[in-house]
């Protein structure tokens, strides 16, 4: 049984999801220890649950140690299959960290799942994002994943659907993505729940309109207003690169307006180009799992902690995977030495 330190590095939940997605694939068990130990409530919090016991379904697993609060947990996998996988957040809880951990494992069982939770909830991608910039990538190394959002959900009440499927990842293609050199064009998705449509539209010409101011480049931003638990709005905004995608977003809240929530997106787009890395700041950690197995190199916009602390997560199950140049917050680059087997 492979043990981990569970407040290594960046020491957060994203230990337990990469080491639990990795736990399936390889059929190796894993315990973690010391889980989330420098946090301010230390050991599993219900959203960490929730990613657990998906895995635990498709995997087939036996686990010790699912209680809020608990800094041991050991993972033995059992058969993993394809299966429908629902997993009912009953919070606003983030969908999108649920699906970081249930995608690795689906991508070589194949399923579909359903999740309720919070899909723009702050500290966690908002599944525009995901949709549009994490699976964009994950279809250059050869993964065919959907996804489709039923209803947003945001802070504190939740309440979003967002139902998909991941078929078994048979051609494992590298990425090689190390810069960029001519972005096609803009696009984006501004949305609102229970707020009025024109809250959505001003976010989006805000955006638009400070793209613009220094590039001559197509923007193509979506407006969508719907209905859900409780009023939201936020914006996601993505150039189309001659390599992958690059994004920004922003959340809104009460009393920021909405021209501010627009801008917010759009600048951080714009701070993120100006490195000329192919892999924005927010990707890089998530497509490490991936490329264990697909192999290739990646330009980072940001060497993160979060980053480099799944490095060394998929090198405890998998050995000596990655070779990382640069040092945490400046540019850098990643790449596969040795391809992970399955």
């Amino acid at each position: 049984m492979i043990t981990l330190d569970g407040s290594y590095g960046e020491g957060g939940g994203q230990i337990l999801r990469t080491a639990i997605a990795l736990s399936v694939i390889t059929k190796k068990s894993v315990k973690i220890v010391k889980i989330r130990a420098n946090r301010p409530n230390p050991g599993l919090r219900p959203q960490h649950l929730h990613g657990i016991l998906a895995l635990k379904e498709l995997g087939n697993a036996r686990v010790r140690g699912t209680q809020v609060g608990s800094t041991v947990l050991e993972f033995i996998p059992g058969k993993a299959e394809p299966k429908h996988v629902r997993v009912p957040i009953k919070t606003a809880g983030s969908v999108t960290l649920v699906l970081q951990a249930l995608i690795p494992a689906m991508a070589f069982t194949g399923g579909s799942f359903e999740i309720t939770g919070g899909t723009d909830v702050p500290w966690s991608p908002p599944v525009d994002y995901l949709k549009n910039v994490t699976l964009h990538a994950l279809g250059k190394m050869g993964i065919e994943a959907e996804l489709e959002i039923r209803r947003r959900g945001h802070y504190p009440k939740g309440g979003g659907l967002v139902v998909g499927r991941v078929k078994p990842w048979e051609e494992m293609k590298p990425l090689k993505a190390i810069g960029w050199s001519r972005i096609e064009r803009f696009a984006g998705i501004s949305h609102t729940t229970n707020l009025p449509a024109p809250v959505a539209e001003r976010q989006a010409r805000a955006a638009k309109e400070r793209l613009e101011e220094l590039y001559s480049i197509p923007v193509e931003i979506e407006t969508e207003v719907s209905r859900s638990l409780g009023p939201g709005s936020g914006i996601v905004v993505w150039a189309e690169t001659d390599s992958l995608r690059l994004a920004g977003d922003a959340l809104g809240k009460r009393g920021k307006p909405a021209e501010v929530v627009g801008r917010e997106a759009a600048d951080e787009l714009l701070d993120q180009l100006e490195l000329k890395g192919a892999v924005d700041r927010f990707l890089g950690d998530q497509l490490i799992p991936f490329l264990a197995f697909a192999g290739g190199e990646i330009g980072v916009v940001e060497i993160t902690s979060h980053l480099l602390t799944n490095v060394w997560v998929v090198e405890q199950f998998l050995g000596r995977i990655f070779e990382v140049e640069g040092e945490v917050g400046e540019p850098g680059r990643v790449g596969v030495v040795k391809r992970a087997e399955v």
